[in-house]
């Protein structure tokens, strides 16, 4: 059953905003967004994800636009394992499942999806593909997700990535409601 959900945040690391039109089926999530922000400069992001089979990335393409530049990232994840940005092969990813779009709450919702993470007990270390904003630079970036407590309608999780650490509140399905430090929904997920 296909469920759709437009979440809106409030990005207080950026200075900004961000909503997502998603669509749920199963498995797999589709989503665009468009976000602003004005830290560290003034900028615009739109972006389309695309998921296969167990919330594993198949497609991130993004679009930033600031006063000095336009820039476009268009990242895949082939059916190997491999990593592409713009068609060039990206090292260091081989293991990776996810994308990361930096200050972007929609994206730490796949690997919390596949383990189930916002509805009981577990962590886990992932390897990520981490996209910053606003100049589109991918880098590995280690990260590990652990539940802490469930909560009226979802749970608590741990986010950690090296030094930096943060409380991620999820709703029932999965969806960011808040980010300690980084960004709180505005409106309902539905």
């Amino acid at each position: 059953m296909t469920t759709h959900h437009v979440p809106s945040w409030e990005v207080t690391e950026s200075g900004g905003f961000e909503t997502s039109w998603i669509e749920r089926d199963g498995d797999t999530l589709r989503a665009r967004g468009r976000a602003v922000g004005t830290i560290p400069e003034a900028y615009w992001i739109s972006y389309a994800l695309e998921t296969g089979p167990d919330f594993v990335t198949r497609r991130l393409q993004v679009t930033a636009e600031s006063s000095a530049a336009t820039r476009e990232l268009d990242l895949r994840r082939h059916d190997d394992g491999r990593w592409t940005a713009d068609g060039e092969p990206l090292s260091g990813l081989h293991r990776a499942l996810d994308c990361d779009l930096g200050l972007c709450p929609l994206t730490n919702s796949m690997p919390v999806l596949r383990h189930g993470l916002h509805r009981g007990p577990g962590e886990q270390d992932f390897l990520m593909a981490f996209v910053s904003v606003p100049d589109l630079t991918v880098r590995p970036s280690r990260q590990h997700y652990a539940h802490l407590s469930r909560t009226t309608g979802g749970a608590r999780v741990r986010y950690t990535s090296g030094d930096y650490s943060s409380e991620l509140e999820f709703d029932p399905a999965g969806l960011v409601i808040d980010y300690r430090g980084m960004a709180r929904r505005l409106t309902s997920s539905a």
